[in-house]
């Protein structure tokens, strides 16, 4: 029997469903502030959708664009006014050109001389 999408989550029932570690999901609470599932007796978790949906887009940032957990945390620092739902379905997904495109001055330097050394790299692959 699968749940309704917007009932409550249990921490195991989250972890089997978006296959994450229990203890995983708690070292999240501890670092990212804005999520809070609430906790009934013996500090058992329950996960509202907007706190599933938080997971979703930790787990996202984290684990398949490349983010670190301070990196992470800023990111959703910074839509924290728009509500979680929004903040998941309006989230770009920039190219390398459009992240080059909106970084300035010294990083921008610094992106370049990257991309040299990267480039670099390849091409030594490619001929050893």
């Amino acid at each position: 029997m699968t749940k309704e999408s917007g009932a409550f989550r249990t921490i195991g029932e989250l972890s089997k469903e978006l296959n994450i570690k229990p203890h995983i999901l708690r070292y999240w609470e501890e670092q990212f502030g804005m999520l809070q599932p609430l906790k009934r007796a013996g500090s058992r978790r329950h996960y509202r959708p907007e706190d599933v949906e938080m997971v979703k887009t930790i787990n996202r940032l984290l684990n398949e664009e490349g983010y670190t957990i301070k990196g992470a945390r800023k990111f959703l620092t910074s839509r924290k006014s728009k509500p979680a739902a929004q903040a998941v379905a309006s989230a770009p997904v920039a190219s390398t050109n459009e992240m080059a495109a909106g970084v300035n001055g010294d990083n921008g330097m610094m992106l370049k001389e990257l991309k040299t050394i990267r480039d670099r790299l390849s091409s030594a692959l490619s001929q050893a």
